[in-house]
C-alpha cells in the first residue's frame, strides 16, 4: 500500500496494523523524521513494512514500484495539477488496484470561505471535490469510480478545527495522541449527512486496461 502525502503517519500506522506492508510519502522532511522515530523507533513497527520517506508526489513518474493499494487522504486539495498525480497512481497501481480519496467537499461553507493558496506552498489551492469533480478527474484518466461517501457532519468540523488549532500552536508530536479522539467523530457519525464535511471516493483500476 502507498500512502501519498502520509502527514503524520496516522494512516500509514493504522494500514501497517491491519497486515498491509505500506510506503508513505511526505515531502515534508520533519514529518518523515517524526513519523519514523515515533511509529518505527518508538512503536516499534517492522521497518520491512512500514517505511517513511521524504518525496513530493510530483516525483512519482520516476516511480518504479507497484501497488495494490493507494491512500490519498486530504492531499489532492493541497495540489495544483491533481490530474498529473492521480495519472501517476494510475500507473503505479496493479491491474484491480483501488484508490482511496479522501478531500474537503467544495460545497461546505467552511471550505467555499477558506483563502486559497495561489502559490501552491502548502495551503489548500482549491475548496475541494464534489462527486461530480472527482468523476471529471478519475475516469477520463482509466479509473473506474464504484464508491461516493459524504463523511463528517458539524461536530466533524469542530474536531478538525480543534485538531488544526492545536497542531498550529504546538507541532504534531502533541496533536498525533489526540487524533484517534478526533477520529471517533468520523467513525460515529452517519455516512452522507446533509451537508458532508470531506468526501471520500474509492476508485479501481480495471483488470482489462494496460499498464
Amino acid at each position: 500500500m502507498l500512502d501519498a502525502g502520509s502527514g503524520n503517519g496516522y494512516f500509514s500506522w493504522l494500514a501497517y496494523k491491519s497486515g498491509a506492508r505500506v510506503v508513505a510519502l511526505n515531502s515534508d522532511a520533519d514529518q518523515v523524521r517524526k513519523a519514523k522515530g515515533f511509529l518505527v523507533d518508538y512503536q516499534k513497527a517492522n521497518p520491512s513494512r512500514l517505511q517513511f520517506e521524504q518525496r513530493n508526489l510530483y516525483d512519482l513518474g520516476s516511480e518504479t514500484r507497484t501497488f495494490d493499494e493507494i491512500i490519498c487522504f486530504e492531499v489532492l486539495e493541497h495540489i495544483r495539477d491533481d490530474r498529473a498525480i492521480v495519472s501517476h497512481f494510475y500507473r503505479i497501481l496493479k491491474p484491480g488496484g483501488v484508490l482511496h480519496i479522501c478531500s474537503p467537499n467544495r460545497l461546505h461553507p467552511r471550505h467555499q470561505a477558506e483563502a486559497l493558496d495561489a502559490q501552491e506552498k502548502g495551503g489548500h489551492v482549491r475548496a475541494g471535490y464534489t462527486e461530480e469533480d472527482y468523476q471529471r478527474v478519475l475516469e477520463p484518466i482509466g479509473f473506474s469510480v464504484d464508491n461516493v461517501v459524504g463523511i463528517g457532519p458539524h461536530s466533524v468540523y469542530l474536531a478538525d478545527k480543534a485538531l488544526r488549532f492545536i497542531r498550529n500552536k504546538w507541532g504534531d508530536i502533541p496533536a498525533l495522541p489526540l487524533l484517534p479522539f478526533g477520529l471517533l467523530f468520523v467513525w460515529l457519525a452517519k455516512v452522507n449527512p446533509p451537508r458532508p464535511f470531506s468526501l471520500y471516493v474509492r476508485a479501481v483500476k480495471p483488470h482489462n486496461r494496460g499498464k
